[in-house]
């Protein structure tokens, strides 16, 4: 048998209402003041509503920090980190999506220690134990309720991640509640991130086992069966439930067999135009699909039919290249933009851009073929 690793979060709670019991599991383990990590839409949502009646019920305090901003800037983190410390919580919340569950993974562990967050960036660089932690993501996307990491924006654009098993919570907990009603461009394009998830951890380079593959390919199921309902019916508590279970699936898949080009390519958009993440992933994604194919055409070939039943039964090249054509028309059938001028992106910036994506060694080292300032270069090119 290969050797291989894995870790995940501690305990999954996947109910339709599930986020009212967070203030009960907290007060089991001897919780008092919990610090509840969220966005100002979160609450004005009601999102919020049913985990904030739950610690009332439970008999816990609350400190609320809705200052979140996408793609979180380190700034806040140590601003949101430093009010909590002088609220003298015991524990830390997030109901909302990646920006506010990677920022309260990060403040769980600032709590707990002396420890800079400067010295945290990189893979297994956090020194002490984390706070007890429960997250209930808004969105089937990021995976972060079961993904040991936290992307940060540090200066003005770009992104450094703190990688390590401390930031892995006790509870992920799925509420297909919180998910119904989002618009159906969130939905689209925090679907397609999942999705990359998968595609990447089955197609990484380093780390990829037979448990993460497993994983990767149940997810593609998932979330590729219940896309479309969920984009077009969002009121379809089943298919939000499903798209969920699948992000969390191709989330316990990317945290143990890491992602690659796709993030990597995706990172500086987000940084420089404030691209939504799931958004930068899928407008990079077929393009980069393409160019890891002389690599990676019997992995993308066994995907293919996954996402895309019609391909099955067909050549093993014409599976892989029904991939990247599927992959661009999804994106458009979903009603999302397409192109990177649809997001202010120019032909002036394709350098800068390819510049900074070479700079996420920490993913590139995962891509199943080697990528280089020319070929990223190519890539934003085509992706124009």
């Amino acid at each position: 048998m290969e050797s291989f690793s894995f870790q995940t979060t501690r305990s999954v709670l996947a109910e339709v209402g599930a986020t009212s019991k967070i203030g009960e599991l907290l007060s089991a383990r001897g919780c008092r003041k919990a610090a509840f990590i969220t966005d100002a839409m979160i609450l004005k949502l009601g999102l919020a509503d049913a985990a904030l009646d739950g610690f009332r019920r439970a008999g816990l305090d609350v400190w609320t920090f809705s200052d979140v901003q996408p793609d979180p800037p380190e700034a806040m983190i140590l601003d949101a980190a430093a009010q909590a410390r002088a609220e003298q919580v015991d524990c830390v919340v997030s109901v909302g999506g990646g920006s506010s569950l990677d920022t309260a993974k990060l403040i769980a562990v600032l709590l707990n220690t002396d420890q800079q967050l400067t010295d945290m960036y990189g893979v297994n660089l956090v020194r002490d134990e984390r706070l007890p932690l429960i997250l209930a993501p808004t969105t089937a996307g990021t995976g972060s309720e079961v993904t040991p990491i936290s992307i940060v924006t540090t200066g003005t654009s770009e992104k450094k991640g703190v990688v390590a098993p401390q930031l892995l919570p006790d509870f992920a907990i799925l509420d297909a509640e919180l998910t119904v009603g989002l618009p159906a461009a969130v939905t689209a394009a925090t679907g397609i991130d999942a999705m990359v998830h998968a595609i990447e951890a089955f197609t990484s380079k380093r780390l990829k086992n037979v448990v993460s593959d497993c994983l990767a390919k149940q997810a593609l199921e998932l979330l590729g069966t219940n896309i479309r309902a969920a984009c077009f019916t969002p009121q379809d508590r089943d298919a939000r439930g499903e798209m969920l279970l699948g992000s969390m699936l191709a989330g316990m898949a990317f945290a143990n067999a890491p992602v690659a080009a796709v993030h990597a390519l995706a990172y500086p958009l987000g940084g420089h135009f404030h691209v939504p993440h799931g958004l930068s992933n899928a407008l990079v994604l077929p393009y980069v699909l393409e160019f890891n194919m002389p690599a990676a055409e019997a992995m993308y070939a066994e995907l293919a039919p996954i996402i895309f039943p019609e391909l099955a039964g067909k050549s093993q090249a014409r599976r892989a290249e029904g991939l990247v054509e599927g992959f661009l028309k999804l994106g458009p059938d979903l009603g999302m933009q397409s192109r990177l001028t649809e997001v202010g992106v120019s032909h002036n910036n394709l350098p800068m851009l390819a510049e900074d994506a070479l700079k996420q060694e920490r993913l590139l080292i995962n891509n199943p073929r080697e990528m280089t300032y020319e070929a990223a270069h190519d890539i934003y090119s085509k992706a124009l």
